[in-house]
């Protein structure tokens, strides 16, 4: 491998640590640990219902992290579960959840997309196209590992 290559990829890992960084900021400003925030930007996303293991898959949290978020947010009763067919479970958000994610990761969501009111459109599809491109041509080169 070159050493420009290398040089990339070291800065591309500072600036996703960085941005890691930033969502940890976001949960550690509105009160809630990053699995927390997680869960309740996945249900934010979803409109107050997600299955349990879609979130798992969308953010990456372990089992045992998502389940003790899950728990804590339940005995708040922020949410509940619903059981589907086989074991699946459908997490749900309660009123109190709802007005509880508008105070809370509403104003996350909403400080992300006010990042791109200065981007041009054309700025913005290729950012996004450029993530896309990298993330499954690096899920390829995984799968080959």
């Amino acid at each position: 491998m070159t050493s420009n290559y290398s040089d990339m990829m070291y800065r591309m890992n500072c600036l996703a640590s960085d941005l890691d960084s930033l969502y940890h900021q976001a949960a550690q400003k509105i009160g809630v640990s990053d699995s927390v925030m997680f869960v309740l930007y996945s249900l934010y996303e979803n409109q107050g219902r997600i299955l349990l293991n879609d979130i798992r898959k969308i953010t990456g949290i372990s089992k045992q992290t998502l389940n003790s978020a899950i728990r804590k947010l339940e005995n708040e009763e922020i949410i509940y579960l619903e059981q589907k067919s086989g074991r699946a479970k459908t997490v749900c958000l309660t009123e109190k959840g709802t007005e509880y994610v508008d105070h809370t990761v509403a104003r996350l969501f909403t400080a992300e997309c006010n990042v791109f009111t200065g981007w041009t459109t054309e700025e913005i599809r290729q950012y996004l196209y450029f993530m896309e491109k990298f993330n499954n041509d690096f899920r390829q080169q995984i799968e080959k590992m």
